[in-house]
């Protein structure tokens, strides 16, 4: 058990000092989550109503998401190879400064083409918030913790969809729809600025305790440097979670931007009366996250080797989401929420596990590298749901195919990646 540590003597007295700084880092990675997650969330929420005010049919908003995902997937492997050369501290810096502006340029735009831009170039920005994030994690917990760890900084992905209903209809009264976008894109630079003032590496920062240190650095492996792409790609472990990702992240941007307006359609709701129904949907799921990296994090603690404990928190995961098959059969809007709440909730702790697997099987220096290139398969994935999504509800106004592939891909996911990685076992590279 880890003890309250030894104040390091170089710091000076009254210093701010914690026995778990670590975690003080991990709020930062889920703040900036947060903040992403409400970035891209303003214009699923204000689709219904731009539907109008612009002018644009669900085929078009299709491709407007699409456009983002694309960016994302390019984004993702420039961003993940962009953080394992230049630190973590400096990538994402960088990151969350191109994003916030980007977050911002919607509030200029005049048309689906201009709103698709804007949308692209906020995905090539925030693309880098995953790999950074597991980089991170990596640097600054011990493996029996990182899933944990990644568990609550991916719950800000929650709470960024709960912000999003409860402050947009707001700031769209007040300040208009373009103020909106201008008000949350701002909101990424106090983070950086935080950001800047707080991180840095455990083994460089003046905050941290020697014990803390040590704890964190209790199951390092060896130093090892720069992996290059042509010892990442022949690696199984590489593409167990590239394909994990294609097949399941699609889900979870499905919800993201299709969720407000299924349930504005459905049940005739208005901006102000969608609020309750998507918070519900979000606060539900917000324990998912955090569950999920609680249960292998338990296994592990118990004795149970890697394999075991992050398999059988994805199992239970993957058996979780398939209730929401029953959605579009349920007449009753808060059953729907209910159905859906409980599929992102396994989502999210799907994810928490699912994010652990590089650090895992790969060496600190190439985390970054292999979350990005396995993002990049999950956003491509998302770019063919968003475009074939538009098409289905365009053509026949329903979205029942939509919600038997939603219960159906996690079971498949999971043995695909049993399947190229039966061991977990430590990637040769």
């Amino acid at each position: 058990m880890e003890t309250t540590p030894t104040p390091r003597a170089s710091l000076h007295p009254g210093r701010f000092q914690l026995a778990r700084f670590r975690w003080v880092i991990c709020s930062l990675l889920f703040f900036a989550t947060v903040i992403a997650y409400v970035d891209r969330g303003v214009i699923g929420y204000l689709e219904k109503y731009l539907e109008t005010a612009v002018g644009w049919n669900s085929i078009q908003y299709g491709y407007m998401t699409a456009a983002f995902q694309a960016a994302y997937a390019i984004g993702l492997v420039v961003a993940g190879r962009l953080t394992d050369t230049i630190g973590t501290r400096k990538g994402f810096a960088f990151a969350m400064l191109l994003w916030s502006v980007a977050a911002m340029l919607p509030g200029v735009a005049w048309s689906a083409l201009t709103f698709g831009i804007a949308l692209f170039i906020l995905g090539l920005g925030e693309s880098a918030n995953f790999p950074a994030c597991i980089k991170t994690v990596a640097e600054w917990f011990p493996k029996r913790e990182r899933a944990l760890a990644t568990g609550v900084f991916n719950s800000g992905a929650n709470l960024g969809n709960i912000v999003v209903p409860l402050v947009v209809p707001a700031l769209t009264y007040a300040f208009g729809w373009r103020g909106a976008f201008f008000v949350t894109g701002a909101t990424g630079f106090v983070w950086l600025g935080l950001w800047l003032w707080l991180y840095s590496k455990p083994e460089e920062h003046r905050r941290l305790s020697p014990r803390e240190l040590a704890y964190i650095q209790s199951d390092r492996e060896e130093t090892t440097a720069g992996v290059p792409w042509r010892r990442l790609f022949p690696q199984k472990e590489t593409w167990a979670f590239a394909l994990g990702k294609f097949l399941t992240d699609p889900i979870w941007w499905f919800y993201l931007f299709w969720l407000p307006r299924y349930l504005q359609g459905t049940y005739h709701l208005n901006l102000t009366q969608s609020e309750a129904p998507v918070v519900a949907v979000y606060i539900i799921s917000s324990g998912g996250s955090v569950g999920g990296g609680w249960i292998s994090s338990g296994l592990l603690k118990s004795g149970r080797n890697v394999n075991f404990a992050r398999k059988t928190a994805l199992l239970v995961c993957a058996l979780a989401v398939v209730p929401v098959v029953a959605a579009p059969y349920a007449h009753n809007l808060w059953l729907v929420v209910g159905l859906v709440g409980l599929a992102a909730a396994a989502h999210q702790g799907w994810s928490a596990n699912l994010f652990t697997l590089p650090s895992d099987t790969f060496p600190k220096a190439a985390v970054a590298s292999v979350v990005g290139f396995g993002g990049m398969f999950g956003a491509i994935g998302g770019v063919l749901l968003q475009v074939v999504t538009g098409y289905i509800v365009g053509w026949t106004h329903s979205y029942v195919p939509m919600f038997v592939i939603a219960c159906s891909v996690y079971l498949l996911a999971l043995l695909v990646i049993h399947a190229l990685s039966p061991r977990l076992a430590r990637a040769n590279v």
